[in-house]
């Protein structure tokens, strides 16, 4: 049986549903490949090259700014589930400007996205707004600050489905950054130098995680059921309004990336990084690859 280290780099649903769904349909083992989730939230690129890993984001900024020649072999949406979560006063991200804003560091894929959001805005993320560097996790914290009132706005991630937390506590969310930024942000990438693309280890993963990405499309229940394990303080019905509303629209049905928006990304987070975008949509996704 053919192995592999396949590394998450941040929590919830956005990172951690198609692999969870693979593992938990039995997909890997019909591919005969052992794959090793790991955490790698903390590592460093060095550490993080050496396995496969789901988060593009961060392989596309780390390509870009260190150049360490990751490839892209599988995309699970191009719509980053990321939200601009407010206290009552702000209503659009404009009304941000002054505010205290809880944010991932501007080196991290969220943190970029959020400031070219913020940009489009009309905001300056360094100079407008009092931000709160804030490290990836369950959101927790940041929930408990805007609760008591030490941060205006945060931006959260998946680990809760941000209408109905809104709506729990009275609050608003201000803007998915889907609707406003679309890069393909989690999937399937290796560096070549230190794993083949088609390695069989590899194209196993790939081929497992086409099917759990059917089973989003196709099996509705089954997708919510496993949905619920990661959403568990909300009800059956919020977690299937968060699936309706930002999964099952957006999700890829065949793991395929749509150059059109993934060269308009790396155009806007070189932009971003103050670096050079010397590689194409071509050459960084390449999902056509069997």
């Amino acid at each position: 049986m053919d192995t592999i280290d396949l590394t998450y780099v941040g929590r919830g649903l956005h990172e951690e549903l198609v692999a969870y769904i693979a593992d938990q349909q039995g997909y890997y083992a019909d591919e005969s490949v052992h794959v090793a989730l790991r955490d790698g939230c903390s590592w460093d690129e060095e550490r993080l090259r050496h396995g496969a890993t789901i988060g593009l984001g961060r392989a596309l900024l780390s390509r870009l700014a260190d150049g360490i020649p990751w490839v892209t072999l599988s995309v699970n949406t191009h719509r980053p589930l990321f939200w601009f979560l407010a206290r009552p006063g702000p209503t659009s991200l404009a009304d941000l400007a002054g505010r205290r804003l809880a944010v991932h560091a501007p080196h991290t894929a969220p943190g970029c996205f959020a400031r070219i959001v913020l940009r489009q805005a009309g905001l300056d993320p360094d100079r407008d707004i009092h931000t709160v560097v804030r490290p990836p996790g369950d959101y927790g914290m940041d929930l408990r600050w805007l609760h008591d009132g030490r941060i205006d706005a945060a931006l959260v991630g998946s680990t809760m489905a941000p209408e109905a937390t809104a709506a729990e506590h009275g609050w608003q969310v201000l803007a998915w950054v889907g609707d406003h930024l679309r890069i393909p942000t989690v999937g399937l990438a290796v560096d070549p130098t230190c794993i083949h693309p088609d390695d069989p280890a590899v194209r196993a993963v790939v081929r497992a995680h086409r099917r759990a990405l059917e089973v989003i499309h196709n099996e509705p229940g089954t997708t919510v059921r496993y949905m619920r394990t990661f959403l568990g303080r909300h009800t059956a019905d919020e977690v299937r309004a968060h699936y309706e509303t930002f999964i099952a629209p957006y999700f890829t049905t065949d793991g395929q990336a749509d150059l059109a928006v993934g060269a308009t990304a790396i155009t806007a987070v070189a932009a971003e990084l103050g670096a050079t975008a010397d590689v194409t949509a071509a050459e960084f996704y390449r999902t056509a690859t069997g």
